[in-house]
């Protein structure tokens, strides 16, 4: 079989499996991305997406926005090709030199720093956090000041510690998001989100 034929097939296997999901016609491509990426159906339980995370994240991957990762590894997972159509790019600054001697001076994470170096370049952008529960709480507090104006926040960061307590945050918030209930995520699952979006903006063009 080839790739498309693959995919294509555990597409089909995921809806025949997922039965009556009960999600929006808009919010299902992202969630059945998401159980392909983790093979895992508990994400039908406890995927969270705001009323207008799907249509904010497509409009801003269409007007050719900037999407800012916490880490290389969903960086790297981005379909970059299809998004630089729309003149999008994809940015990671966890190995930027300015985040390392912040991250120093302050006495705080990298994940945190870069947080801080991508705030004011990010209206109408998007933030993506799959690993670091610090890099979505400085961001929520950003936004709360009125420092950071992103579209869309993907907000999966994985772990054990402050990871469920920053996404329930971020839900809080009421920041168009897209998040999850509980301590699981990360990198894979926070590219295949972006992904489904990338791939919806491109449908009907």
């Amino acid at each position: 079989m080839q790739p498309h034929e693959i995919e294509q097939l555990s597409f089909e296997i995921i809806d025949r499996e997922a039965g009556h999901h009960g999600f929006a016609a808009d919010q299902w491509p992202v969630v059945r991305r998401v159980i392909h990426t983790s093979a895992d159906f508990e994400w039908l339980t406890m995927i969270r997406i705001h009323p207008e995370a799907v249509s904010a994240g497509i409009t801003a991957i269409r007007g050719g926005c900037t999407i800012v990762t916490d880490t290389n590894m969903a960086r790297v997972g981005i379909r970059q090709r299809d998004l630089s159509r729309f003149g999008g790019t994809v940015t990671c600054h966890m190995s930027d030199a300015r985040v390392a001697e912040s991250a120093r001076r302050e006495g705080t994470t990298r994940a945190r720093a870069a947080v801080e170096l991508a705030a004011p370049n990010l209206s109408g952008g998007i933030y993506v956090v799959g690993n670091a529960p610090t890099a979505l709480l400085r961001l929520i507090e950003l936004i709360d000041q009125g420092r950071a104006a992103p579209a869309l926040v993907v907000g999966v960061p994985v772990g054990f510690v402050k990871a469920a307590e920053s996404k329930a945050l971020l839900l809080k918030s009421g920041v168009a998001s897209i998040t999850n209930l509980g301590r699981k995520g990360g990198s894979t699952v926070a590219a295949a989100v972006v992904n489904a979006l990338i791939l919806m903006a491109g449908a009907d063009r």
